[in-house]
């Protein structure tokens, strides 16, 4: 794991110093935009509409629109003074219950290690929060942003999850079309009830996979390779005329095989070629690995070119 932020954690007096990992990675396929004529990769030139010449980087200033077509520029070394970058704090504000927090607030999640002296105080902070039940709110500035977080532990691990501030969450009460006072059939809504019960289980994050990108990475393998590729037709759904009927063909359903994917009610396209695409997987994941890297991948028919996205620049102390 490469370090993505350094710094301590401060609650009270006690200074924990720490470092910071990403624990989540995005596995998301990018394509790049290919010119169809030649097969290159295009690329993008930062230039000015008015003086009709590329910027050199050295060249631009941050600049806020506060009027449309009218802007107030920043320097680099104004925007530092807001960063706080120098401070490398995080600073525990509350302890609160980790339930009391809607999921909405949540953004993304980062694992902190012990630094090179601050294993005891490390250990102290993680014991304390596991023992109290409790989780930190604190405060922390990193890739550019101040933001909210969470202080709680994962596994004998310390981990932060960056929150949103109260004004970033839109109001329910923006959400068109909500019924107000909805009034439900009994029967129905039994029903529903017993469709939940069935379909109730411990969640097991193993059993589910990303069935599309399976899907994508073994039409790339047979691309490399030089083969065509197939779609299946998506399975066509029963033709369910109201909401009682649904509720009772679905609960017929679960209770035929409760725990198969390639019912009539679920997606079937990706079963079909499912097999293809998990011994294709590694191939693929191996191939586009390739060709972000300009490594020589087999000969294939058409020119293909994939690229990764570019990782943010580590910040540093």
């Amino acid at each position: 794991m490469h370090t993505v932020w350094k710094g301590a954690i401060s609650f009270g007096l006690v200074n924990v110093p720490v470092k910071m990992f990403s624990a989540t990675e995005d596995k998301d396929i990018s394509f790049r935009q290919i010119h169809q004529k030649c097969g290159s990769p295009i690329i993008y030139a930062k230039s000015c509409p008015v003086c009709h010449e590329e910027v050199a980087f050295d060249d631009i200033v941050k600049g806020y629109e506060y009027e449309k077509g009218k802007f107030v520029t920043f320097a680099k070394e104004e925007l530092e003074q807001f960063a706080g970058e120098a401070n490398k704090e995080i600073r525990i504000i509350d302890f609160v219950r980790l339930a009391d927090i809607d999921p909405i607030y949540f953004q993304k999640t980062y694992y902190l290690a012990p630094g090179e002296t601050g294993a005891n105080a490390y250990s102290l902070l993680m014991r304390a929060l596991q023992q109290s039940q409790k989780i930190g709110i604190a405060k922390i500035f990193i890739r550019s942003k101040s933001s909210l977080a969470a202080i709680r532990v994962i596994e004998n691990c310390i981990a932060l999850e960056t929150c949103l501030y109260p004004d970033e969450i839109r109001p329910v009460s923006q959400v068109p079309n909500l019924p107000q006072q909805p009034t439900l059939n009994e029967k129905e809504l039994q029903l529903a009830l017993m469709l939940i019960d069935q379909l109730t289980t411990a969640f097991e994050p193993e059993k589910y996979k990303d069935d599309k990108r399976e899907q994508m990475l073994a039409a790339i393998a047979k691309k490399v390779a030089g083969e065509e590729i197939t779609v299946a037709p998506e399975a066509k759904r029963p033709n369910v005329i109201d909401l009682m009927s649904a509720l009772q063909a679905s609960l017929e359903m679960v209770k035929t095989d409760p725990g198969d994917e390639t019912n009539p009610a679920a997606s079937s396209a990706a079963n079909s070629v499912r097999p293809a695409a998990s011994s294709a997987t590694n191939a693929a994941a191996g191939a586009v690995a390739n060709a972000a890297t300009g490594a020589k991948t087999a000969p294939a028919k058409e020119p293909v070119a994939a690229g990764g996205r570019r990782g943010r620049k580590k910040a540093s102390l």
